[in-house]
């Protein structure tokens, strides 16, 4: 979705640009998601402080948070100064520097889509966090109503009834809910992210197929090979989500960047039951969204190592509490899928200039809000490289923070 978004202003406003991946558009983290556009997502995810939950984290039972042993020492580094930057007062910081993008995500998604087919994929119906403890919910509540005050988030509370009213058909009864009303639910993520290269390519734009490993400096512009053969260009932007370190590394610039793997599996409905809009269970920690394809299960994060095998014990454990929640019938796909969710220490993404590398850009490291941001950071990153005013100062994501 970053690079799509990207390519497309880019093309619209006049550059001739290529669109190059080793796959079709879309088929990486913006593949396997929640499917929200969450224009409450004020709050990026901070590294745990409380002592209890870090020690349930390290239990290494839970659904929303799993890690391979081995792969530790790898994250060592990153995770430190992610957990540094989670300490409150530097943590509000990069709130208000993520409010700032969160908060232009909706009318960017829809000065894209409107008037053309993606419209059908954008459902304005939210989404619903579920608590089964009073009290978490009215601590939860509490914060909805900072959010509502300070970053004009809005929402509405539900109690059990009220829960049991707008979703008729879940089996466990729950304490209540947050109903995040301003978020867009996408039917189909992929299809968003093909709708919009499908725009990119209608201006004009071209699709290649080709390894962004193979970037190469030539005079004052960059080459990099694709299946027809070499292309030659300009500027360059890098837009590889988890693996786009690997490539900045080779031309001197390597931040702190980690990934956290997450999977999704699609389930059908017994019955007539429905699921009328995304509904994350806080407790357990997974998320069931309606889709195109089914109900959708999605995990939470899972640390490992890059070449590692996939293990999807999460969704192992979501599964049988997913069915105490919905009557979810077989499972559509033969195996679940997989993606890596690219992280930076300080939970903001990295949009700007390549340090030290004239026409080369960077729009990486949006962690779990990819899709959710795609088309700002396109909108920003195009109208920086082309010299006119960005709509939001550039200055809290610059690379050199790193």
């Amino acid at each position: 979705m970053v690079g799509v978004s990207v390519a497309l202003h880019l093309q619209r406003r006049g550059c001739a640009t290529v669109l190059l991946d080793r796959q079709g558009p879309g088929e990486g983290a913006s593949f396997g998601n929640g499917g929200l556009i969450q224009r409450e997502a004020v709050y990026p995810h901070p590294f745990p402080r409380a002592l209890a939950e870090l020690r349930r984290i390290a239990g290494n039972r839970a659904i929303d948070v799993a890690y391979h042993p081995l792969a530790l020492p790898g994250f060592v580094s990153p995770l430190l100064r992610y957990w540094w930057n989670s300490e409150p007062r530097r943590y509000l910081r990069a709130v208000q520097a993520y409010a700032r993008l969160i908060a232009t995500c909706i009318d960017e998604h829809l000065a894209l889509a409107r008037d053309t087919e993606a419209m059908a994929l954008l459902r304005p119906i939210g989404w619903m966090r579920l608590y089964s403890d009073p009290r978490l919910l009215e601590a939860a509540l509490a914060q909805a109503e900072t959010a509502h005050r300070d970053y004009g988030i809005n929402y509405a509370a539900l109690d059990g009834d009220g829960l049991a009213e707008a979703e008729p058909h879940l089996l466990a009864r729950r304490a209540g809910a947050i109903h995040w009303t301003d978020p867009l639910s996408v039917s189909d993520p992929h299809a968003l992210t093909l709708a919009y290269a499908g725009m990119f390519a209608e201006a004009g734009g071209t699709l290649a197929t080709g390894d962004a490993m193979t970037l190469e400096r030539v005079g004052q512009g960059w080459r990099v090979q694709s299946a027809t053969g070499p292309v030659e260009v300009e500027a360059v932007v890098v837009a590889l989500g988890a693996a786009a370190v690997q490539l900045t590394r080779r031309f001197g610039y390597a931040p702190p960047y980690f990934g956290k793997r997450g999977y999704h599996l699609h389930f059908g409905l017994r019955g007539n039951a429905v699921l009328h809009r995304p509904v994350l269970d806080t407790e357990s920690g997974f998320l069931l969204a309606p889709m195109r394809a089914g109900i959708r299960l999605t995990t939470g994060a899972e640390f490992a190592r890059p070449d590692a095998p996939p293990s999807p014990i999460q969704l192992e454990r979501a599964e049988p509490v997913a069915r105490g929640l919905l009557p979810l019938a077989e499972q559509v796909e033969d195996k679940p899928w997989m993606g890596v969710r690219p992280c930076t220490p300080d939970m903001l993404p990295i949009i700007g200039p390549l340090p030290g590398q004239n026409g080369a850009w960077c729009a990486f490291g949006h962690a779990h809000q990819g899709l959710t941001l795609g088309p700002t950071t396109g909108r920003m990153l195009a109208e920086m490289m082309l010299g006119e005013a960005p709509f939001i100062d550039p200055q809290p994501y610059r690379a050199e923070r790193f």
